[in-house]
């Protein structure tokens, strides 16, 4: 079983659209949208959930009234504003400003203050409408750990692979450089960097390219909207060969894409034109390049 992790360097950049694409040509593959802080390849898969479950990543401070003295340490202390006095001299924990950084707990001389696993989001097992598996999750307003929530998705997905034996699992991995991005790419095999024709696009692929090096982790890139600025292409794929990326294919800008999206579709179900015909080219050629890296590392294992 194997893992090809996409993803790009911001939002917006064609992650989704390439996952969903994916999903559609894969057939035998589990699917796991990591972008947990802004999960939407479910608008394009309408999973049906068959099961859900709270998660639980973070733990959130609240003051028992019986015990607060009302000395006020835990408001003087607290570093995020989160602690009010209440009318009846004491006080209280707002959820939505509380961090959990436990400091409130740390000072509290009467032991009025619970520490416990707050509900961040929700994670969901669904069968989409293409009949694959799908792991996916909602993280809640204003809630944070969605490195913890990746990698929980990442693990479900990878149960549900291992035991009902799909050979591939397609992840639409969190965008940017941080902590969810780092937790979309740990253990997996393959990623592919979505990127564009533009100064931003470079810079970022650059910064992805740094990241994939300290994961030691084969990539593989193609430029979306390729046609907006051909000469940007042309150093993006050059930069991209030159850092041992493999380049596997470029995507116009058409607004069949959008329009795709619109109706709930991927590309390549919408589309029968170049925008399809690219698409296709390029699961093909990241067919071919995992194939190469997988016979690469069965060669190295056995020398």
């Amino acid at each position: 079983m194997q893992e090809l992790v996409v993803i790009s360097g911001k939002g917006g950049t064609g992650k989704t659209s390439t996952v969903a694409a994916f999903a559609t040509l894969a057939k035998q593959a589990v699917l796991a949208d990591c972008d947990v802080d802004a999960a939407d390849l479910h608008l394009i898969l309408s999973p049906t959930i068959q099961y859900r479950e709270d998660f639980r990543g973070g733990k959130r401070a609240s003051i028992n009234p019986e015990l607060c003295l009302g000395c006020g340490k835990c408001q003087q202390f607290c570093r995020f504003d989160a602690i009010y006095a209440t009318d009846n001299g004491t006080y209280q924990v707002n959820p939505l400003a509380c961090e959990g950084c436990g400091v409130c707990q740390l000072v509290c001389p009467g032991e009025a203050v619970d520490f416990d696993l707050a509900a961040n989001g929700e994670w969901y097992l669904s069968q989409t409408r293409l009949e694959n598996p799908m792991v996916h999750a909602k993280l809640g307003i204003a809630e944070e750990n969605s490195g913890k929530l990746v990698t929980l998705v990442r693990q479900k997905a990878k149960t549900i692979a291992t035991e009902q034996n799909y050979p591939l699992i397609v992840t639409d991995g969190s965008p940017g450089i941080g902590c969810p991005v780092m937790a979309s790419l740990t253990g997996a095999d393959f990623a592919l960097v979505v990127t564009e024709p533009t100064p931003s696009g470079l810079h970022d692929l650059q910064r992805l390219v740094q990241l994939l090096q300290r994961f030691q982790m084969p990539g593989m890139v193609y430029v979306n909207k390729f046609d907006l600025n051909l000469e940007l292409t042309e150093k993006i794929e050059t930069y991209a060969r030159a850092q041992g990326l493999s380049v596997v294919g470029r995507m116009p800008y058409t607004p069949a894409v959008t329009a795709a999206q619109t109706e709930g579709l991927s590309v390549v179900e919408f589309d029968s034109g170049e925008a399809a015909a690219s698409m296709r080219n390029i699961w093909q050629q990241v067919n071919r390049e995992m194939q190469k890296q997988s016979q690469t590392q069965k060669v190295y294992q056995t020398c």
